[in-house]
C-alpha cells in the first residue's frame, strides 16, 4: 500500500486522474487528504511483463546512447579539421568516446 499525501490539496484531484491516465494497473482511491494505491500481488504474467517493459526501455537507453555517439562522432569530423586537430588525437578522442558510450550501455 502506497499513500500520497500532496502538499497542495487543490492537487488532489488532478494527481487522481494523471494516476489513472498512466495505466498502471493500479486504482487510486482518495480518502480525505490522502490518495492510497493498492499494489496487487505479482502474478507470473505480470512479472513477465515487467521484464519486458524494462528490457525495452533498457534497449531504448543504448539506441539513444548510440545516437550521442553518433552525432559527437559527426561534430569531431566536422570541426576537428577546422580547429586544428590532429588526425591521431581524432582517432583518440573515437576510441574514448566508444569506450565512454561501451561503459554507459553496461551500466543500463
Amino acid at each position: 500500500m502506497l499513500a500520497i499525501t500532496p502538499w497542495d490539496l487543490n492537487s488532489l484531484h488532478p494527481i487522481e486522474k494523471a494516476i489513472q491516465k498512466a495505466n498502471l494497473g493500479m486504482n487510486p482511491a482518495v480518502h480525505g487528504k490522502i490518495i492510497r494505491l493498492a499494489f496487487p500481488e505479482l502474478s507470473q504474467e505480470r512479472r513477465q511483463e515487467f521484464v519486458k517493459m524494462v528490457k525495452k526501455m533498457a534497449e531504448d537507453g543504448r539506441v539513444a546512447i548510440r545516437h550521442v555517439r553518433r552525432d559527437a562522432m559527426e561534430q569531431l569530423k566536422k570541426h576537428g579539421h577546422d580547429s586544428g586537430v590532429t588526425e591521431d588525437e581524432e582517432k583518440q578522442c573515437e576510441k574514448d568516446l566508444q569506450k565512454l558510450t561501451d561503459d554507459y550501455s553496461a551500466k543500463i
